[in-house]
């Protein structure tokens, strides 16, 4: 077997193997399918970009003791014909290395209705899907501690999946209060 022959024995030996390794990327809704779930009685969608001001940008960092990374937040107005139900607001947490994409529901008085994962990039702690878990954030407002193992319990093994979207819906509460109320 000649030199250039054993060098391309190694990528034909390696490369089946890594076309067969799992992917750790779950999409378990579009934005579309999660308002429809957050706000089942909903028959219109307004969307609305929500820029946010430096002043806004830093109310909201004091307030929820978050730093606020994207200045730009992508938001639909819920609506039953003309009565405003809510808003739900996209957002994107880090995982431990990848982000996590979800939706939060907030109602008129400024409590989240619900909680839905859309995109889940990272290899461990997808439990975060887990409806038992995203429940837990029904009914709180900006001004709950929202801190996990106070009143958000934390899943093992999901650490800091469970606390970054812990602290994003915090920092969303806030958001909500601020930019949108």
């Amino acid at each position: 077997m000649n030199d250039l022959n054993r060098w391309l024995l190694v990528p034909a030996i390696l490369l089946p193997a890594a076309a067969s390794a799992p992917a750790f990327a779950v999409q378990y809704l579009g934005i579309e399918q999660a308002r429809g779930v957050l706000f089942p009685s909903a028959n219109q969608f307004d969307s609305r970009s929500i820029t946010l001001t430096e002043p806004m940008r830093s109310s909201i960092e004091a307030q929820s003791g978050m730093r606020v990374r994207n200045t730009t937040l992508k938001a639909w107005q819920a609506r039953l014909n003309d009565k405003s139900l809510g808003w739900v607001i996209l957002d994107e947490v880090y995982g431990k290395h990848e982000f996590i994409t979800y939706a939060i529901a907030i109602g008129n008085d400024g409590t989240v209705k619900g909680v839905e994962i859309l995109d889940y990039r990272e290899t461990h702690g997808s439990e975060v899907q887990n409806p038992k878990w995203r429940v837990q954030f029904t009914g709180k407002k900006a001004s709950d501690p929202l801190k996990l193992d106070e009143d958000i319990k934390n899943i093992s093994g999901a650490t800091l999946s469970c606390r970054h979207i812990t602290d994003g819906i915090k920092r969303l509460l806030v958001t909500w209060e601020v930019a949108l109320k």
